[in-house]
């Protein structure tokens, strides 16, 4: 039973116990990428570039599974745990490579001095940290999968300042360029472990296969779209999304009947334009498939709520 009417406004308290979630809302979360059901053309995109070693750019609207394609390579392919560059307005290229806590260390030299040990010696290696396109750009024996989630959200020089590093594959931290020590073990993005870096430069041996995802929400510069392999998510019609709820909920869908006509009518509205997303479709396929589950008028103000356009609140 995936259905229930927990709460119900009548002020009575109660004791309840929710049915387990669907599989993409447990936590800790686990990876769809095997799930994962690639659309016509993406295998192709996805060869392209690991085989040329660029990123990949791939446009949709939101919900497409776009960023999902990232982990049906890594999984599949066998490239570790996928590292995440969450794109907004204010996101810069120096923060993808590394961080570096100038007040801490400022901070403990100061906590040093007032201590009046005398001690001046200066680590400055607890104080930085990789960023995750900086990790991704440590040599390695094979290369790390990086997401660079809602590029268009970027700032318009950010596309053009990643094209330097994506190009070279390689890139300075300036502060250990000039540090006095020549060898210094950095901490990585995603773990406790450490990158030694030499001389404050960092320069892959496997180019990272990337993926970059876009909601169309901006252009992009010739010169940097040119360095990528791009792919448009296609709107996916009825059989499609058929094979998508049967891999996300090992759920057959019949060839009539209720789900069937949602189904249907999902597609139906995805081909007519509407806003919709994917995952949408899996929620009300979910709650509507279990025992029980609210049928008559009941049923259809539930799948009003469920599949509202993404245009508006």
């Amino acid at each position: 039973m995936t259905w229930g009417s927990y709460y119900r406004g009548d002020g009575s308290a109660r004791n309840v116990r929710l049915r387990p979630p669907p599989p993409w809302r447990k936590f800790p979360p686990s990876s769809l990428g095997l799930k994962f059901q690639p659309p016509k053309g993406l295998t192709d995109a996805v060869n392209a570039a690991l085989s040329l070693r660029r990123p990949l750019l791939v446009v949709g609207p939101p919900g497409s599974g776009k960023s999902t394609v990232v982990e049906s390579v890594a999984e599949e392919l066998q490239l570790g745990p996928v590292l995440r560059w969450h794109i907004t307005s204010r996101s810069v290229l120096n923060e993808a490579l590394y961080r570096y806590d100038v007040l801490g260390r400022i901070h403990e030299q100061q906590l040093r001095t007032t201590a009046g040990t005398g001690h001046t010696a200066d680590d400055i290696a607890p104080f930085l940290q990789l960023g995750p396109l900086g990790t991704a750009l440590v040599p390695t024996k094979r290369p790390r999968a990086l997401l660079i989630d809602e590029i268009d959200k970027s700032d318009l020089d950010l596309p053009s300042d990643l094209l330097d590093v994506l190009e070279r594959g390689g890139y300075e931290i300036t502060e250990l360029t000039r540090y006095s020590v020549s060898q210094v073990p950095v901490r990585k993005w995603d773990s406790e472990e450490t990158y030694t870096v030499e001389r404050g430069k960092v320069q892959c041996t496997e180019f990272p296969f990337i993926v970059m995802t876009s909601n169309q929400e901006r252009d992009f510069p010739a010169a940097f779209l040119r360095r990528c392999i791009r792919f448009s998510m296609p709107t996916p019609d009825e059989e499609a999304i058929r094979k998508i709820v049967r891999a996300h909920l090992d759920l057959e869908v019949p060839t009539n009947g209720p789900m069937a006509e949602l189904v249907a009518g999902f597609a139906s509205r995805l081909q007519a334009g509407d806003n919709l997303a994917i995952d949408q479709l899996l929620n009300a396929v979910f709650v509507l498939s279990g025992n029980r589950p609210p049928d008559g008028a009941h049923r259809d103000e539930l799948i009003s709520i469920l599949l509202r356009e993404l245009t508006h609140a």
